[in-house]
């Protein structure tokens, strides 16, 4: 990118000094040294856009240990100590979490999602992730899958509402809809509605407080709550259930006599009964053929013979006196080819009938559309004569289908 001239000063400047390999920072959190109190000394876990994690030393800034991951890391949850034993549950890009352990330079366990995640945090020896579906998940550190809740809308943030006074811990997961739910496990324990979307969350003590909710808006506003210590916390599922009338038992009557003899007389004649039912099913199914087979012999619903050319047709008379208006709806029964070149012509006594047009071109027919065809006819006798008119398609010149009406 430097001119000409600026090349070779900037070479000699450069050519003594070792090749690094720029980064950048995706995420990051703390693990303790050696000691889990809260005041412990605890070492930096950085997740680079390299795909790499980096433990550094809190002394020197050194680095203590590097492991490297398939994907770059986005979200962390860091446990453990460094000295002893520690995991890392890492979510990244590539729509997968993966958990290193001490001593493994990559990864020990991968959980595959059908989502990516938009959130994590961890619940003793549990695992939630908040995915893009609008579902929270739970996982053991294994990768096992436990349980899926369904969300009312997608997941901005989360956190863990832990209190170990009480030994209670759940999950607070802020939602698109202005509302914060918390989670134990997959049952849904409070609901909190705020002003506006919460875009960040966290849990803890703040000041003389021990119970202390602090959220960041979208709008760029800050909430603060407070949790009265006479709060309680109802474990069960509020979610809407099946409704009371559900498991109410029904006043069923007592068998009668007549159901027990009816009941007897099935099973002594089933054979004779199912013998009846196929007759009078067979009957049914020649009575339907007869009515179909004399309603093509009358052309009521003429439908083509031909395979290369399927076509439905229906004719519709409209009107009582010596002017009636005569549609006919066509119809394509092909599957996917459409019907082209197509012409309809009538056939009529010109003596006893005048059509305004008896010569139809017909458009391109796409499969399954119904397409009509008006005409009007006037009768020219007054004697009360009538004659049939006949329907004729032609296909490029050759007679296809013919139909009375």
């Amino acid at each position: 990118m430097l001119e000409p001239q600026e090349m070779e000063t900037y070479v000699n400047l450069h050519k003594q000094q070792p090749i690094r390999r720029q980064t950048v920072i995706t995420c990051i959190g703390t693990l303790k040294k050696n000691m889990v109190d809260e005041d412990a000394v605890s070492c930096l876990v950085v997740g680079t856009e390299s795909q790499d994690v980096y433990i550094l030393d809190p002394e020197a800034f050194t680095i203590l240990s590097k492991m490297s991951l398939p994907s770059v890391p986005t979200l962390m949850d860091v446990t453990g100590q460094f000295d002893v034993e520690f995991r890392i549950i890492i979510a990244c890009r590539n729509g997968n979490i993966y958990i290193l352990r001490r001593d493994s330079p990559k990864p020990k366990y991968c959980i595959e999602l059908c989502s990516h995640p938009v959130g994590l945090v961890r619940m003793g020896k549990n695992v939630v992730v908040g995915c893009a579906q609008e579902t929270l998940q739970g996982y053991t550190q294994k990768g096992k899958k436990l349980w899926t809740a369904y969300l009312p809308a997608p997941v901005t943030t989360m956190a863990v509402l832990d209190l170990p006074t009480r030994g209670f811990q759940a999950v607070l997961v802020a939602l698109a809809n202005c509302e914060v739910h918390v989670y134990r496990d997959k049952n849904l324990v409070s609901t909190i509605k705020t002003p506006d979307v919460v875009s960040s969350i966290c849990f803890g003590r703040y000041g003389r407080e021990d119970g202390t909710l602090i959220m960041t808006t979208k709008g760029g506003g800050l909430i603060v709550k407070i949790l009265k210590r006479t709060a309680v916390f109802d474990e069960r599922d509020s979610a809407p259930g099946p409704p009371l009338a559900q498991s109410i038992r029904l006043n069923v009557p007592k068998k009668t006599k007549l159901y027990v003899d009816q009941t007897m007389r099935e099973r002594e004649n089933a054979v004779a009964m199912h013998r009846a039912f196929q007759m009078d099913l067979s009957r049914l199914r020649l009575a339907a053929a007869r009515t179909y087979v004399k309603a093509l012999e009358s052309s009521l619903t003429p439908v083509s013979a031909s395979l290369a050319e399927p076509l439905k047709m229906n004719a519709v008379v409209q009107g009582l006196g010596p002017s009636f208006k005569l549609t006919l709806n066509i119809q394509n029964t092909a599957v996917c080819r459409p019907v082209m070149n197509l012409a309809v012509s009538f056939l009529y006594d010109d003596r006893l009938y005048r059509m305004r047009t008896a010569f139809f071109k017909i458009p391109l027919l796409v499969p399954g559309l119904n397409y009509p065809i008006d005409t009007f006819v006037e009768c020219l006798s007054e004697k009360g004569i009538s004659d049939i008119i006949k329907v004729r398609f032609l296909f490029l010149n050759y007679q296809m289908a013919c139909s009375d009406h």
